[in-house]
């Protein structure tokens, strides 16, 4: 299955926000994505990325990680227009 991940629209947070440190949450089925999503806001970003690796369990599961901010993907069908 194939999911827009909107890197360029954190990309465009992060920068607004001029944060220092961003903590990326995913669920299970997007954590073998980490990689891919932590080398291009790095790459695109002065932050620091931390990647959460622990549960993802939806918006009530936020990580106290002392980040400056935190975004959380999840995943839904991309749909064919």
């Amino acid at each position: 299955m194939e999911y827009d991940l909107e890197l360029e629209r954190a990309v465009k947070e992060i920068r607004k926000r001029k944060v220092r440190t961003v903590c990326i949450q995913l669920p299970d089925g997007l954590k073998p994505r980490a990689t891919e999503i932590d080398e291009y806001l790095e790459e695109n970003t002065k932050a620091k990325i931390i990647i959460w690796a622990g549960s993802c369990f939806g918006a009530c599961d936020i990580p106290n990680v002392g980040a400056d901010l935190l975004i959380q993907w999840g995943h839904s069908a991309k749909i064919a227009r």
